[in-house]
């Protein structure tokens, strides 16, 4: 059985007298003396914030629950006073996943907690790794994370020997917990069995810090390095592999300057929902009142909205360690665009004086049925040619906004009827050329 440790203890701060403004003609030497004490404060009380800090509208002490919840920790620890406002959220966290939180409020208190014949995983006070490489190097065995000197000490971690500094992680069996008891009471815990299992004999595992980026493993230790590493984070997990068309390029974009306010604000992703639902209703009617240039425009503006709801649902979705849903709230936006769509080019269509000659290319259609299988068809088209996979620029097919804005611009130069057969012969025919040369080729 796994056990989890982490830690929201404040440090002690240095005595506020060594930081006091003079007040004497000496002013200006003694503040100068008094620096280092003041940077001492300014760091200690970051220190201290550390477990509360906020990264994607998420503290990090709920990162690290979600974390050690996902490598099968059925205890969860905090060293943390008893009032912590924090710990509430956590408790319902853990128990709704199946776990116990337990309240440790110093290191003595761990060895009632844990037995010898469970493990202990423990994460450093501020850590903020990538869950995915956490796992891989925690699930090996016991172990103590390592990196390179030069990266450690620079990024505030722990020094271990000439080489190596902590990495901030650590496995190792529960039987060394009960070394504790023969160390002060107010020892750091995290710090002090780090020492203890490497004395025992316990490994270190390397943490490689090749290709690492600033959100992939840091140690948080106030709210310009928590702001930096957001802003890093966001635009990984913003980041859909595959081709990005225009659409998703853009709301990557939007996501990059508004998502941390959206994030820490609560409810982001249900707000870009509902406005993009509220656009779409708006561009419902003016397509009922025959107004087909300003429908599109207002339907790509809805999905630009859905997908930037999508991308801060996989944001928060990283950030909680959440399960990705059966159903992908980005596949129920695509089928209410394209209904939205297939409607309003019916509605267009039907509205518009019937077509004769070479407009028309063919007999009229803009009765009910002629309208809506012209539309349906034109809409089932970019969806089979975009799912063949038949050429790179498919990803351009699944991109609403683009076909909405091409749809406005096509209405406002020609009739509904014959735009919408253009597009949908020019689809088909991108799609017969690509597959064929994907077949000889």
């Amino acid at each position: 059985m796994r056990v989890a440790l982490l830690t929201m203890i404040e440090p002690d701060l240095p005595e506020p007298a060594t930081i006091e403004r003079p007040m004497s003609a000496q002013a200006g030497r003694t503040r100068a003396a008094n620096e280092p004490a003041t940077a001492a404060l300014n760091d200690a009380l970051h220190r201290g914030a550390r477990a509360s800090l906020r990264i994607g509208g998420v503290s990090l002490a709920r990162h690290q629950l979600g974390q050690v919840l996902t490598l099968g920790c059925d205890r969860v620890i905090c060293i943390a006073q008893p009032g912590d406002p924090e710990l509430a959220a956590l408790q319902a966290v853990a128990q709704q996943a199946g776990a116990r939180l337990l309240v440790a409020t110093g290191p003595h208190a761990l060895l009632g907690m844990v037995t010898a014949s469970e493990e202990l995983i423990a994460l450093a006070d501020g850590l903020f790794a990538d869950s995915a490489l956490l796992a891989g190097l925690l699930e090996p065995g016991p172990a103590v994370l390592v990196q390179p000197i030069e990266r450690g000490l620079a990024a505030g971690f722990e020094r271990i020997d000439i080489n190596h500094a902590a990495a901030g992680a650590w496995r190792l069996p529960g039987r060394l917990v009960e070394r504790l008891a023969d160390l002060p009471a107010d020892c750091d815990a995290f710090s002090a069995l780090q020492r203890i299992a490497l004395q025992a004999g316990v490994g270190q595992r390397p943490l490689a810090v090749t290709g690492l980026d600033e959100a992939d493993w840091v140690l948080v230790r106030g709210e310009g390095e928590a702001l930096a590493c957001e802003a890093a984070w966001i635009r990984r997990h913003a980041a859909v592999p595959g081709v990005a068309n225009p659409s998703l390029a853009f709301s990557r974009t939007l996501v990059g300057a508004f998502g941390p306010a959206l994030l820490h604000g609560g409810g982001g992703s249900t707000i870009a929902a509902a406005a993009g639902v509220a656009t779409g209703l708006l561009a419902a009617m003016a397509g009922w009142f025959a107004h087909p240039v300003a429908a599109f425009v207002l339907a790509a503006l809805a999905w630009q909205a859905f997908l930037v709801s999508a991308l801060l649902g996989r944001i928060i979705r990283a950030g909680l360690n959440l399960p990705v849903p059966r159903v992908p709230r980005g596949l129920v936006f695509g089928w209410l665009i394209d209904l939205l769509l297939v409607t309003l080019a019916d509605w267009a269509i039907r509205s518009a004086p019937a077509e004769t000659g070479v407009a028309a290319l063919g007999p009229d259609m803009t009765g009910h049925g002629g309208a809506l299988f012209a539309a349906a068809m034109l809409i089932g088209l970019c969806r089979l040619v975009g799912l063949s996979g038949a050429a790179r620029w498919n990803a351009w097919l699944e991109d609403r906004g683009l076909l909405a804005l091409v749809l406005a611009a096509g209405m406002a130069l020609a009739p509904g009827m014959l735009v919408v057969r253009l597009l949908a012969v020019g689809v088909l025919a991108a799609g017969l050329m690509a597959a064929y040369r994907r077949r000889l080729g």
